[in-house]
């Protein structure tokens, strides 16, 4: 079988796909997959390895309008599309605007009960979670090696401080307190997202640089998001666990559910998304903890992640204390992985205090009348600076791109 006909048999991403691409995997690349999906959301399913699905109704559009030349315009249509409730702009090519009214319904099991109670979870967490989604989830993503080349190669790679901006919002978009409702803008942020993946799917595989690195002919499957996936909230989670902050049991449940819903707008099939956090970290444990490793690509993008998180402190946090927050965070293994020297003050500062700081926030500082509200407030400022200096104060827009990273 040639390299085009395979490659275009995996695109289908279906059981045929599966069955061809694991008939000639290596034997680097031959872990069984034996999640079952019974512990999914949708409690059942074909079984197939995710590493062979990608996402079949996409793909073959975004395929097609970058092959027409449909993509120019519907960047500039998309750019109005802000707000979840709000009409798909005029103009649209009529196969997108299908897919698009298709990709942005919530599933039926969404539940209103659960993202209120997240928006609580969030509230209250809002400092913890920016700590760990820029310092756990960001750092983590550049020693997932197939996730950092398909950064470093695609045209995200060539303006790391836009492609952060557009990771950030969707951060940001998901722990707001109107993410799913109508004039919320997370499921707005999801969509465009899958659209870009399907694009990246595209135009990737044509580049020689990639080629040359990449151990698969065509990114960012099922199971690579699953495994982004799980660097953030089932990071998240076991380090606030591992920090013994006290979180009720509903709202843990309701802030899995608000990501289990991101699993699905971003294109992620429903037998994939874990239904439980006991099950997240099963899944976790065979498709996140196995891969992480060192690459010449992730070494050079948590440089850049070091000195953008510097230059964003205007040097009240310097790369010293961010470099010894990313060894606090993910351990020592990783960050030598990403040669991030030891900073013996620093260091030992986190060590001893981070975990009494939490203490005295979890328990003195919640006694103050308001305090979960100021911290909402304070958090909040936070994450909106944070937005305002990577976007240049210009509005994020989440684009569909047309061609690989310019300087590779």
């Amino acid at each position: 079988m040639d390299k085009l006909s395979r490659r275009d048999m995996l695109k289908a991403g279906g059981t045929l796909g599966a069955l061809g691409a694991l008939s000639v995997a290596t034997p680097a690349q031959a872990r069984v997959w034996t999640w079952s999906p019974s512990g999914s959301v949708a409690g059942t399913g074909a079984g197939i390895d995710p590493r062979w699905v990608w996402d079949e109704e996409a793909d073959p559009l975004v395929a097609s309008l970058i092959d027409r030349g449909d993509v120019p315009r519907v960047n500039a249509l998309l750019r109005t599309w802000t707000k979840n409730g709000q009409p798909l702009p005029a103009g649209l090519p009529a196969d997108l605007r299908d897919f698009m009214e298709r990709a942005r319904r919530l599933p039926s099991w969404a539940d209103r009960g659960k993202l209120a109670t997240a928006v609580e979870f969030n509230d209250k967490r809002g400092l913890y979670l920016g700590v760990l989604y820029g310092f756990a989830s960001g750092m983590m993503s550049t020693v997932i090696p197939k996730e950092a080349r398909a950064v470093y190669y695609s045209k995200g790679g060539a303006d790391m401080k836009d492609r952060i901006s557009k990771t950030a919002k969707l951060g940001y978009d998901i722990g707001s307190r109107k993410a799913y409702d109508a004039d919320g803008e997370m499921i707005v942020t999801c969509v465009k997202t899958r659209l870009v993946h399907a694009a990246v799917r595209h135009l990737l595989p044509k580049s020689p640089h990639w080629q040359k690195s990449a151990d698969e002919e065509i990114p960012i499957s099922q199971a690579d998001m699953m495994v982004t996936w799980h660097s953030l909230p089932t990071t998240v989670m076991k380090n606030l666990t591992a920090w013994k902050v006290p979180i009720p049991a509903n709202e843990s449940v309701a802030f899995l559910h608000s990501w289990q819903l991101a699993a699905h707008m971003l294109g992620i099939k429903d037998e994939y998304i874990p239904a439980s956090w006991d099950e997240a970290n099963s899944q976790a444990r065979q498709v996140l903890d196995p891969v992480l490793a060192p690459t010449p690509e992730g070494i050079k993008l948590a440089d850049i992640l070091l000195n953008l998180g510097a230059a964003l402190d205007a040097g009240i946090l310097s790369k010293r204390v961010l470099g010894a927050f990313t060894r606090f965070l993910l351990g020592d293994q990783i960050a030598e992985w990403l040669e991030i020297s030891r900073y013996p003050f620093w260091d030992g500062i986190l060590d001893t205090l981070w975990e009494p700081f939490i203490a005295v926030r979890e328990g003195v500082l919640k006694t103050f009348p308001g305090a979960d509200n100021t911290y909402w407030l304070f958090d909040e400022l936070l994450r909106k600076i944070v937005l305002i200096y990577l976007s240049e104060a210009r509005q994020i827009s989440i684009e569909i791109p047309l061609t690989n990273n310019p300087d590779y």
